[in-house]
């Protein structure tokens, strides 16, 4: 132990200094305060023995400093003063003495003192170095939370905006949400919404979000059924979480003119389909268990359908809501959040929130809470309106896909992504997708693959077509389509032409029937029915689809 002996009286330090050293201690020496400060920061003593009156700085102003360049561990100084009236050793303790010594000096008082600052000093500085580590691992987790923060935010900010449509809230119990929702737009123009509820909240809970946000943003855009989509992450959720953990969910799919409505529910509480001027108008009752608990033997992908109009709401919450206690211990409950959704005049979602806030005062959260509502409109009825509110600016996409990526990739969605960004186009998504997936499909399944549509015309016709598809893609080893998009603002036209390297529909080597399978199918019928014109070319390995922007927008039943 290191103990600093300040004093201006050279006697005074050469007796400390024998003392002390006899005891087995390190002494440094200092004649005044000046010199003790300069002494402390070099030396960093464990004890300060301090003379009251010095020249130059006293005891008194000294000690202070001493104890600001001691920081958070304990420095104890121990005043030596020959004064003995209780306000001169009051002022001492004041000043940031921790004791005081009186001349003369006794061997056995001065080494007690010692001993027993040492020790709080030795706890002091343990108690820093745990500080230390906790702030270390504290700063650590900070850093960690932020990182997966920073991964679950990008994980879900591939929402697609609808705020016409959809009005939601969600408030997490603790920094990461058990909860989460999950809005995609598909390739026909449809709109697909989740809200699913992990066990329990924290992050334990999150974890679970993304690989379903994955899943359902990948399922959304190959068009799939919300039931299909809700096996494929049941799947997923059965062989992650462990047998205690599920994810109580409902997908929705909303036509893209918004009058139908598709809803797989499972473990969820009920949704309310409201009518804007006569509110509640039907309870939907989760009809399925909850994501993750059936194996796919066992799971039931059936979805419910509800025809609707734009005067109608669907409203869906988690348990988080109907499960919130106030003070007294009462919940929620359902028939509080019915009586609030049947106010037509006052059933928002946030007047909903405020009034469950209000319900539940000061009462800690011990749940994440999300609602949300979806009104019953058209997908892109907040676009512009037909008349002249086009682009007046071509646009003109060209794309070459070789053997690999025609077995490995679908562009189809990812194109009319691209068309769909042309001013006024987003209203024709729909139509614009099934134009480009039945141009580029013939192209495939014909051009290249060889196949014949007549085969579906069998009793197994459609299994055995598209078998057969399968196996002739597996095989497939050179080839070829190119995909071009040109749109000419003064037609107001989206011009679509797919061409295959296959020998087309005429040569002399192939007995496909060309003629048959343009009137074959619902494919060609679908493509002369709502494009402005089809043509092929003499070969058959080319066609050519145009389709007006200023056309009425026609539904496909």
């Amino acid at each position: 132990m290191k103990v600093l002996v300040v004093d201006d009286q050279e006697l005074n330090r050469s007796l400390l200094k024998h003392m002390l050293e006899h005891e087995g201690f390190t002494v440094v020496l200092a004649e005044n305060g000046i010199e003790a400060i300069s002494v402390f920061k070099q030396e960093s003593p464990d004890l300060v023995l301090l003379d009251v009156v010095m020249p130059i700085l006293d005891g008194y102003s000294t000690a202070p400093k001493l104890k600001e360049l001691s920081k958070e561990v304990y420095l104890p100084i121990i005043f030596i003063t020959a004064l003995d009236d209780q306000d001169s050793l009051k002022h001492c303790l004041e000043v940031g003495g921790d004791d005081f010594l009186n001349k003369p000096f006794d061997r056995v008082i001065l080494q007690a003192k010692i001993q027993a600052h040492s020790r709080i000093r030795a706890l002091s500085i343990k108690t820093f170095e745990q500080k230390k580590q906790l702030d270390f691992y504290r700063l650590k987790t900070e850093r960690e939370h932020q990182i997966v923060e920073h991964i679950f935010n990008r994980a879900l900010e591939g929402n697609y905006k609808v705020p016409h449509l959809l009005e939601y809230h969600l408030s997490p119990a603790s920094m990461f949400n058990g909860d989460i929702m999950l809005v995609a737009l598909g390739p026909t123009g449809n709109l697909y919404v989740m809200m699913g509820d992990f066990t329990g909240h924290g992050l334990s809970s999150a974890v679970g979000t993304l690989p379903v946000s994955r899943t359902f943003y990948s399922m959304t855009q190959k068009g799939l059924s919300v039931g299909d989509i809700a096996c494929e992450i049941n799947d997923i959720l059965l062989t992650l979480l462990p047998d205690d953990m599920f994810c109580a969910a409902a997908l929705i799919e909303l036509s893209s003119q918004g009058k139908s409505l598709s809803i797989w529910a499972g473990g969820t509480p009920d949704m309310y389909l409201v009518d804007d001027l006569s509110g509640i108008k039907q309870t939907i009752a989760s009809q399925h268990m909850a994501l993750g608990i059936l194996d796919n033997v066992e799971f039931d992908l059936a979805v419910e359908n509800y025809s609707v109009s734009v005067s109608d709401k669907l409203y869906m919450a988690t348990d988080g809501v109907v499960e919130s206690f106030n003070q007294n211990q009462e919940m929620f409950g359902y028939d509080r959040l019915e009586h609030l959704i049947n106010d037509v005049n006052n059933n928002s979602i946030a007047q909903i929130v405020d009034s469950l806030n209000e319900f539940r005062g000061d009462a800690e959260q011990d749940d994440d809470i999300s609602i949300l509502s979806l009104r019953c409109a058209a997908i892109n009825s907040n676009e512009d309106e037909w008349d002249n509110h086009f682009s007046t600016l071509p646009l003109v996409i060209n794309l070459d896909l070789n053997v690999e990526q025609i077995k490995s990739t679908d562009p189809v969605a990812e194109v009319v992504d691209l068309i769909a960004q042309i001013k006024g186009a987003g209203l024709h998504r729909s139509t614009l997708f099934l134009l480009l997936s039945e141009a580029y499909n013939n192209a495939v399944d014909h051009g290249l693959l060889g196949l014949d549509s007549k085969i579906k015309d069998t009793d197994d016709g459609f299994m055995e077509y598209y078998s057969l598809r399968i196996e002739r893609l597996e095989r497939l080893n050179e080839g070829q389509i190119k995909i071009a998009i040109n749109y000419e603002p003064a037609e107001c036209s989206v011009h679509i032409i797919v061409t295959d390297s296959g020998d087309g529909f005429i040569a002399e080597d192939n007995d496909f029937d060309f003629e048959c399978e343009l009137e074959h199918g619902r494919g060609n019928m679908l493509l002369h029915e709502l494009a402005e014109f089809v043509n092929y070319n003499e070969k058959g390995n080319q066609v050519h689809v145009a389709y007006k922007l200023n056309s009425p927008i026609r539904s496909i039943n």
